[in-house]
């Protein structure tokens, strides 16, 4: 008889690169807790396709922002279905606004959002996930503007820079229990995100002179997750066609 298959949480797996990461960890032989803030109906065709490739799937509907809901939710299917061996942090947002234009309630959004996630969705999971004694694996998506900022976006560079350090410092935290913790930072990928941006000046910016793919993404992240690296830990991998 096979072992059970493992499970894994990829937050914002509705759209985008969270979408492309949960489909790439079900070929993978992931069996899926698909986590969405709102669109049901996108989240609810994920998990049609996670489940045409044969993996398991739940759908988790909450903010990570909201720390009270999160850990709802989170302890709901903890009970029902047993500890994530891993965790792929994709949820984002950005407000884009110039400094002088960037208000309070803004900032808080955004860095609530990206960074305040990163300890929203982990600090319910840590515990359950060591006592596996399975290792396991902890992958957050931050951004290139993290490394080389971007005009518009210090919030969401800051809160994704945040996502750096505190990818580092647990890492340490957890090596030994055999838990990897990595960070990747894209480059302008093809999602939702750039919605009505001038996608040609883009282009311009990439040395390979394209945008990236969430597939792309995807499949570091599947590499993250495998046997193969399981001694590659506390590193942000940058993937944006040379930019950096």
């Amino acid at each position: 008889m096979s072992a059970p298959a493992r499970r894994a949480l990829v937050t914002g797996a509705s759209r985008g690169i969270g979408r492309a990461c949960a489909l790439e960890l079900a070929r993978a032989g992931f069996d899926l807790a698909l986590g969405y803030r709102a669109n049901r109906e996108a989240a609810e065709a994920v998990e049609k396709e996670v489940l045409a490739l044969g993996r398991g799937a739940v759908l988790l509907p909450f903010d990570v922002a909201d720390r009270a809901g999160t850990a709802a939710a989170l302890g709901r299917d903890l009970a029902a279905n047993g500890a994530y061996w891993g965790v792929v942090l994709a949820a984002g947002m950005h407000e884009d606004a110039a400094f002088p234009a960037l208000t309070g309630e803004s900032w808080d959004r955004v860095v609530g959002a990206n960074l305040g996630g990163f300890f929203n969705v982990l600090r319910p999971l840590v515990m359950p996930l060591i006592r596996m004694h399975e290792g396991g694996r902890i992958v957050s998506i931050s951004s290139v503007a993290a490394l080389a900022g971007n005009r518009g976006q210090v919030s969401y560079a800051a809160a994704k820079a945040g996502l750096h350090g505190a990818t580092k410092s647990l890492a340490l935290e957890l090596a030994k229990r055999h838990v990897t913790v990595n960070c990747i930072a894209p480059g302008l990928v093809e999602t939702e995100m750039l919605a009505g941006a001038p996608v040609e000046e883009l282009r311009k910016l990439v040395p390979m002179q394209r945008l990236g793919r969430p597939e792309e993404i995807a499949s570091l992240v599947a590499y993250l997750f495998s046997d193969g690296a399981g001694y590659l830990t506390g590193q942000v991998i940058s993937v944006n066609g040379g930019m950096l």
